[in-house]
């Protein structure tokens, strides 16, 4: 086969660390080609090197694509090639349709006026290319998740896209979802389109990718065929983590007590269209020391459930009532939750879970500030202390307590949300998706946390799309399916067919 894309040892440094160093990587015309390693290996920082995010002359190494070499100062130089990336947070305008969205800034337009009706042509024929049947003037925020990812393909369609890279595209879909995107993909490789994918779904890349290209560290460990020899998801782990990872989970040795936290008939109603119920008479307990998971399908009700918990941070209409060893608490507002020591860890830690362009120093502590007050002002002392105090408990690999959490890998930036968290003491703890987007290294060290916080006699309840996840952590689960709770299973008794079999029931909670 002919590469369509050679990347010759590429270098790129920023202050104080070396992200890439001599990096190669090969992609063939018309293959799905994996990239895969720990958070912070350099994928990414790879990927903005060949968009043009990092131009040419700010790194060191040579691009040649479909046989020349290339000097990308921008990303639009980089799409005027053919090469177009979609990120893991979509770059689509919620209020505008979905031919609007595929055709911004690049309009088709004489005159300097809009032809709606090649427009609405054009859209139509790449929605049927990615097997996607919504009418072109359907407003983005109508679509669900799977569907805004192939109105990003469609849009790469249109710009005549000859290299895809799709950067963690599955991290927030459901199980059919991500097959379909998966489906398409061969697809567009059957139509000699050339993919790059990221991903940390080792069963996905399995699946779907012809050879697997393994960074670690800033270098290159590996590439794998596919075709050639038997690769198995132990071997890829060992390569990335430079060890062999036997066991995915930690082992436990549940120490579980009495009930601590107890929700009694919680309903909420969705904020905007208020006669619907997104959590319908919710009832369930943890115990100290027991770690509850909520399995479910995307739009379950799962993080609505906990949003709604916590300070009634989401929905309308809320009632029901919460108890902590017994007694009811107010969880009414964020404050008062946070005072009964229950805190939510976000599944969106980039948006609400951090403040990105703040150094760890000012995260850790943002939950309880007045535990480094003196009064009304803070003590910059303490604040240095605790941020390092955590830094080192957690094992947050960073420059200092003084870099910025957007320069984090994944991983880190979610041991700083589960730092702030600690830091306000909770006794409930509940984590919503806290391993979204991280590789298994990470994975692990987080399950780690999980564990010890168990064992030090904490209630945690952890949502999770990822059945293996709360296979392999949880004491208890629950299975929720449209609002309501339509199963519990003790860990000795779960299984993904029966978790499956429960989200699809639609009679009433068991």
């Amino acid at each position: 086969m002919t590469s369509i894309l050679e990347m010759r040892g590429i270098t790129k440094s920023f202050p104080g660390v070396n992200a890439l160093e001599n990096v190669n990587l090969v992609v063939e015309q018309g293959e799905i080609h994996a990239l895969v390693g720990e958070n912070g290996a350099g994928k990414s920082t790879l990927m903005k090197v060949l968009s043009g995010v990092y131009p040419s002359g700010d790194y060191e190494g040579q691009i040649f694509f479909e046989g020349e070499e290339r000097h990308f100062h921008s990303i639009s130089d980089s799409e005027k090639c053919g090469i177009v990336i979609i990120h893991q947070e979509l770059a689509l305008v919620p209020l505008l349709s979905i031919a609007e969205n595929i055709f911004l800034g690049n309009e088709r337009a004489q005159n300097g006026v809009i032809d709606w009706t090649e427009t609405y042509r054009r859209t139509e024929d790449l929605l049927k290319r990615v097997s996607l049947k919504e009418s072109p003037r359907t407003r983005i925020t109508h679509l669900g998740l799977g569907k805004q990812q192939l109105v990003e393909i469609a849009k790469a369609l249109s710009k005549q896209v000859k290299l895809l890279i799709l950067d963690e595209p599955t991290s927030s879909l459901n199980e059919t979802d991500s097959q379909a995107l998966l489906k398409l993909l061969v697809e567009l490789k059957e139509r000699g389109i050339s993919s790059i994918l990221i991903s940390h779904k080792l069963n996905e890349i399995s699946q779907v990718a012809d050879r697997i290209t393994v960074l670690r560290d800033g270098h290159t460990v590996s590439t794998l065929d596919c075709h050639t020899s038997e690769i198995s998801e132990a071997d890829i782990v060992r390569d990335m983590v430079g060890r062999s990872l036997t066991d995915r989970f930690p082992p436990r040795a549940p120490k579980i007590g009495e009930v601590l936290f107890e929700v009694k008939n919680w309903t909420a109603h969705h904020p905007i269209h208020s006669e619907r119920k997104v959590v319908d008479d919710v009832s369930f307990s943890v115990r100290a020391g027991e770690v509850v998971g909520i399995a479910g399908l995307m739009g379950a009700g799962r993080t609505e459930l906990a949003m709604s918990l916590f300070g009634k941070s989401y929905g309308d209409k809320i009632s029901g009532e919460v108890f902590l060893r017994g007694q009811s608490v107010d969880t009414s507002s964020v404050p008062k939750a946070i005072a009964n020591g229950i805190c939510y860890a976000t599944e969106d830690r980039k948006t609400y879970g951090l403040v990105l362009d703040q150094p760890i120093r000012d995260n850790v502590p943002l939950a309880n500030l007045n535990g480094i007050a003196n009064g009304l002002v803070v003590d910059n002392h303490k604040e240095r202390e605790v941020a390092e105090r955590y830094r080192k408990l957690m094992a947050i690999k960073s420059s200092g307590i003084g870099q910025k959490t957007v320069n984090l890998s994944g991983g880190n930036q979610q041991k700083v949300v589960l730092s702030k968290w600690l830091y306000a003491g909770p006794d409930v703890l509940i984590l919503d998706e806290p391993t979204r987007g991280i590789d298994v290294g990470a994975k692990y060290e987080i399950y780690s946390i999980i564990n010890d916080l168990a064992s030090q006699g904490k209630a945690i309840v952890l949502i999770s799309s990822e059945m293996p996840e709360l296979l392999g952590t949880c004491d208890r689960i629950y299975v929720m399916n449209a609002g309501r709770f339509v199963g519990e299973l003790p860990i000795a008794e779960a299984s993904q067919e029966k978790i499956m079999s429960m989200i699809l029931k639609t009679g009433k909670a068991a």
